[in-house]
C-alpha cells in the first residue's frame, strides 16, 4: 500500500517544486527578450511540452484503467494469468480516457489554467514540461499517481516561479479536499456495485449496475450543462463567484 500512496502524495510536491524552478529559470533566462518574440516562441514550445503531457498521461493513467479491467477478466476467469492485456481493453480504456477528457476537460482546463492561477506561456510550458517529467519518472519505476494531481502541483508552481504571480490557494484547498474524498468515495462506490452485482447474480447484475452507472453519469453530465464550460469561454476572466464556490 504504502508503495502506491507514497508516490501519489509527493509526486504533487515534487512537481511544484519543479516548476517553481523551471518557472524562475525560464524567466531569467529570457529576461532579455522583447515579450511578443517570447510569447510566440512559448506557444510553439507548448505544443510539443502539451503532447509530452499527452504521452505521460497514457503511460500512467490509461495503464492503470487497463491493469484494473485484466485483472477483473483474471480474476473472473475469462482469461489465464499469463495472458497479455487484450487489445478490446487497450481500444475501449483509450476511447474512454480519451472521450471523457473530450466532455468533461473544459472544466477542470478552466480551474487549472484561471483559478489555481493566471497562466501565461512561459508558465504553461513550465508547468507542461514539469508535469511530463514527473509522471514519465514515476511510469519508469512503476508507481501509478494522478496526472490532475500532478498538473495541479506544476501549475501552483508555475505560479510561485514568476514572482508577483497570484496563486489561490483556496482553490487549491478545495482541490486537495475533494483529492482526499474521492479515496473513500470510490471504494464506497466500488464496493457498493459489486455488491449489487454480486446479489443480482450473472450477466443481469453486471448489466444493471453498468445501465445505473450509466444514467447516474449522464445526469452528472446534464448539470454540469447548466453552466457550461467550453473553448469560447474556458480562459475567461476568473469570476467572483468562482472564487467564493
Amino acid at each position: 500500500m504504502s508503495h502506491v500512496l507514497i508516490p501519489a502524495v509527493l509526486a504533487p510536491m515534487t512537481a511544484i517544486v519543479v516548476a517553481t524552478l523551471g518557472t524562475f529559470l525560464v524567466y531569467v533566462i529570457t529576461r532579455r527578450v522583447p515579450e511578443g518574440i517570447r510569447s510566440r516562441g512559448f506557444k510553439l514550445g507548448q505544443i510539443g511540452s502539451a503532447s509530452l503531457v499527452s504521452l505521460a498521461h497514457g503511460t500512467n493513467d490509461a495503464q492503470k484503467t487497463m491493469g484494473v479491467i485484466t485483472l477483473a477478466l483474471i480474476t473472473g476467469g475469462v482469461i489465464r494469468q499469463d495472458a497479455g492485456v487484450p487489445f478490446w481493453v487497450i481500444v475501449a480504456s483509450a476511447t474512454s480516457i480519451s472521450l471523457g477528457t473530450y466532455l468533461g476537460g473544459w472544466r477542470v482546463i478552466r480551474t487549472m489554467g484561471k483559478g489555481l492561477t493566471e497562466i501565461e506561456t512561459p508558465q504553461g510550458f513550465a508547468a507542461e514540461s514539469s508535469s511530463a517529467a514527473v509522471i514519465f519518472s514515476s511510469s519508469h519505476f512503476g508507481f501509478p499517481l494522478s496526472t490532475t494531481q500532478v498538473c495541479a502541483g506544476s501549475v501552483i508552481g508555475a505560479g510561485l516561479g514568476k514572482r508577483l504571480a497570484e496563486v489561490r490557494w483556496s482553490v487549491a484547498a478545495r482541490m486537495g479536499v475533494a483529492w482526499l474524498i474521492t479515496i473513500p468515495a470510490a471504494a464506497l462506490v466500488g464496493a457498493l456495485a459489486w455488491a449489487s452485482a454480486n446479489r443480482i447474480g450473472g450477466s443481469l447484475g453486471v448489466l444493471t449496475v453498468s445501465g445505473v452507472s450509466a444514467v447516474l453519469s449522464g445526469g452528472l453530465y446534464l448539470l454540469s450543462r447548466r453552466a457550461p464550460v467550453h473553448a469560447g469561454n474556458v480562459n475567461d476572466k476568473w469570476t467572483a463567484k468562482e472564487r467564493s464556490a
